[in-house]
């Protein structure tokens, strides 16, 4: 499903890959820009790219992105309702307690059951996580080499506010909803719902 080359990805949408988030990556991408010069986008060039943008970066299909924004608009405040399904979703929560170091590798994890949620292992990395849930790794995965290696890289992790994480045990717990701020965000969730709306 979103098997193209991440670089191609982070150059065409800008840096939704923790890969594309280094200085390097940066500095490449800063003379490439000045070699190429594009036109400037239409609206619609810019609202399919925030799309694009959102979907490539939690690793969701066009159909559950379209479904998660058509539930999205029922709401009172469109913006916070769609952020909070996406990062409410299993495998984002994973990836957001340190668990994963990348969404897909939180997704991976999430699929072969390392994952368990309120002491229930759950398969599905779209699961919605609600306020309350707990969320740990499975205590015979822990033997693992990656959750080892993680029980001495975790003590220095910052989780967001809205997550609590006992490095420990390796457990996490949803203490309230995630805020859609449009200033901190890195998406456009305005254009998002422009182009399904057009």
């Amino acid at each position: 499903m979103l098997s193209k080359p991440k670089y191609k990805l982070c150059k065409r949408l800008g840096g939704i890959y923790e890969k594309c988030q280094s200085q390097s990556y940066a500095i490449s991408e800063a003379k490439y820009r000045k070699r190429v010069r594009r036109r400037p986008a239409s609206d619609y060039g810019k609202q399919l790219l925030e799309k694009q943008k959102l979907r490539f970066a939690y690793g969701i299909t066009e159909k559950q992105l379209r479904r998660y924004v058509y539930e999205a608009m029922k709401a009172q405040d469109t913006a916070q309702a769609l952020h909070e399904v996406l990062e409410t979703r299993l495998d984002n929560i994973v990836y957001k307690l340190g668990f994963a170091p990348t969404r897909r590798a939180a997704r991976q994890m999430v699929t072969h059951g390392h994952i368990i949620v309120n002491d229930r292992k759950v398969k599905i990395p779209s699961f919605k996580v609600s306020v309350g849930d707990k969320v740990a790794v499975r205590e015979q995965s822990k033997a693992r080499t990656m959750f080892a290696q993680l029980m001495e890289t975790i003590k220095k992790y910052k989780t967001p506010e809205w997550l609590k994480l006992d490095d420990k045990k390796l457990e996490g717990e949803l203490k309230s909803k995630p805020v859609y701020d449009p200033a901190q965000s890195m998406f456009d969730l305005s254009l998002v719902f422009e182009f399904y709306t057009r």
